[in-house]
C-alpha cells in the first residue's frame, strides 16, 4: 500500500487512479456548483480506525432504516449527491448502468443518498429519467472519512465494512474497471 497524508491507494481500485477520467465537484457545503473549471478529483481508500463503527444510518422514502452495520458481508456502493450539482446529474446514467450489471446479486448494494435531504424531489429525478436507483437520506452524521464536503462523491465498502474506496468528483461508472473491481470485492 502506498501512503499519502493518512490515505491508503487499495492495490484492487489503485488502477482507477489511473483510468477514470477527471471531472469536476460540486461544494456541499455552499450548496452550489463551484464553476465550469473541473478541480483535482480524488480516488483514495482511507484507513479507517478499527474503533470506528459503521453505525451511519440512511432512510428511505417510507422511513425504513438502513444501517451500515447490518449490511455487513455484502458490498456497499454509497454516492453521495444533490439534484442540482451537474456532475452528480452526468454521472447518474453510468451508475444505473453499473447497477444492472449486477441485478440479482444480493451481496452488493447501492446507496443514491441525496445529501439535501429532500427524499422526494430526488426520488422524482430518478423517475423521470427512469433509473433504477434506490434514494435514501441522511438519518445520521455522515462521518468526514465517507463524506468531506464535496458531491459527488462515492464511498465503496467491503464485506467487512471498510472503505475499499472513496472517490470524489464525476465518473464514468460504467467503465469495466470499475465493474471488475466490485466482482473482486465480491470475491474477496
Amino acid at each position: 500500500m502506498i501512503k499519502n497524508k493518512n490515505r491508503f491507494y487499495l492495490p484492487s481500485f489503485h488502477y482507477l487512479i489511473l483510468l477514470v477520467a477527471v471531472l469536476g465537484s460540486c461544494s456541499n457545503s455552499e450548496g452550489k456548483h463551484q464553476g465550469n473549471q473541473p478541480q483535482q478529483t480524488n480516488v483514495v481508500a482511507e484507513k479507517i480506525d478499527n474503533s470506528i463503527e459503521n453505525d451511519i444510518t440512511f432512510q428511505d422514502g417510507n422511513g425504513k432504516l438502513i444501517a451500515l452495520n447490518d449490511l455487513k458481508g455484502k458490498v456497499v456502493f454509497i454516492n453521495f449527491w444533490a439534484t442540482w450539482c451537474p456532475p452528480c446529474i452526468q454521472e447518474m446514467p453510468s451508475i444505473n448502468e453499473l447497477k444492472a450489471k449486477f441485478e440479482g446479486n444480493e451481496n452488493i448494494v447501492f446507496l443514491m443518498v441525496d445529501v439535501d435531504g429532500k427524499h422526494q424531489k430526488s426520488q422524482a429525478f430518478m423517475d423521470k429519467r427512469k433509473y433504477d436507483l434506490s434514494v435514501y437520506v441522511p438519518h445520521s452524521e455522515i462521518p468526514k472519512e465517507y463524506l468531506a464536503g464535496a458531491i459527488p462523491t462515492t464511498v465503496i465498502l467491503d464485506k467487512k465494512g471498510a472503505i475499499a474506496a472513496r472517490i470524489e468528483g464525476g465518473r464514468d461508472y460504467s467503465l469495466p474497471e470499475i465493474s471488475n473491481g466490485l466482482k473482486k470485492l465480491l470475491e474477496e
